[in-house]
C-alpha cells in the first residue's frame, strides 16, 4: 500500500472505533502488521481488543533490559492468558558494553543518545520486517502526539502507522480495562501512569502531569519512537 492510497483513507478512519481500524489491519496486512507495545494502559487496551478479532496476532517490545520487574511478571502474564509470544527486541549493546563504550548511567549524562540506543534503533531494525505498525499512543498524551492519524504514514520508519487510540481518553482507556477486567501493571496503581526503563520513571504527585515521571529533571517527554524530525531550512543553504 502506497503513501498516497494511505492518505485516502484517513479521513475515513477517523469514525472508525479503536476495533474497526484494529480490523482493518489486520486484513490489509496480515502477518506483517505487529502491535508495539510497552504494556502501559493503552497497550493492554489494545492487546485485549486484538485478541477478540483474531487469535494469532503479534506483539513486540523494545526491551531495553532496564524494564521494572512488574513489566517483567505482566509480559508472563500477557503469554499466558492470550496464548501469544512477545517478540523482544534488544539493543545491539548490551547494558555492560554500553557502559563501556559510553560511560556509567548515560541515561543521566545523556538521556537521548541512551534512547537512541536501546530503543530508537532497535526499533528500526525490527520494523524493517513489517509492513505496518499499531502504536497505543493517545493525541492528548504530548505535543508530538497531538496530530496523530489512526491510520497514516509513518516518514521517520518508512511504513504505515496505525493508532487506533488517538482520540481516546485515559478515562476511557481505564473504563475499557475494568469493564474487561483487562490485566495491567501493578505500578499504575502506585502513582505511576506513564512507565518506561527503572533510571528514567518515578511515580509522579497528584495535580501533576502524566508524563512528568518520565525522564524527571531533563526537558524530555518522548523517547523518540514517535517524534517526526522538521525538514531541514535550505532557504540560506548552498544548493
Amino acid at each position: 500500500m502506497k503513501e498516497e492510497e494511505i492518505a485516502a483513507l484517513q479521513t475515513a478512519a477517523e469514525a472508525w472505533k479503536p476495533e474497526q481500524v484494529l480490523r482493518w489491519a489486520f486484513d490489509a496486512f496480515g502477518d506483517r502488521v505487529a502491535i508495539a507495545s510497552a504494556f502501559g494502559a493503552e497497550g493492554m487496551v489494545l492487546i485485549d481488543m486484538a485478541s477478540r478479532l483474531r487469535p494469532n496476532f503479534r506483539v513486540f517490545t523494545m526491551d531495553t533490559q532496564f524494564l521494572f520487574p512488574e513489566t517483567y511478571n505482566l509480559i508472563d502474564r500477557i503469554e499466558q492468558k492470550y496464548g501469544i509470544a512477545i517478540e523482544k527486541v534488544y539493543s545491539l549493546l548490551w547494558p555492560e558494553t554500553q557502559e563501556r563504550v559510553h560511560g556509567a548511567e548515560l541515561w543521566k549524562r545523556d538521556p537521548d543518545l541512551c534512547c537512541k540506543l536501546r530503543k530508537v534503533e532497535p526499533l528500526k531494525r525490527k520494523l524493517s520486517e513489517l509492513q505496518a505498525w499499531v502504536t497505543s499512543i493517545r493525541r492528548d498524551q504530548t505535543a508530538a502526539r497531538a496530530d496523530a492519524g489512526k491510520i497514516e504514514w509513518d516518514s521517520k520508519f518508512g511504513l504505515i502507522k496505525i493508532n487506533p487510540l488517538a482520540d481516546w481518553t485515559a478515562k476511557q482507556v481505564w473504563r475499557y480495562i475494568q469493564d474487561h477486567e483487562v490485566p495491567y501493571n501493578p505500578l499504575h496503581d502506585q502513582g505511576y501512569p506513564s512507565i518506561g526503563c527503572t533510571h528514567c520513571t518515578r511515580a509522579v504527585a497528584p495535580g501533576e502531569d502524566p508524563r512528568a515521571g518520565r525522564w524527571p529533571g531533563v526537558a524530555k517527554t518522548e523517547c523518540g519512537l514517535h517524534i517526526i524530525a522538521p525538514a531541514p531550512d535550505l532557504s540560506e543553504a548552498d544548493v
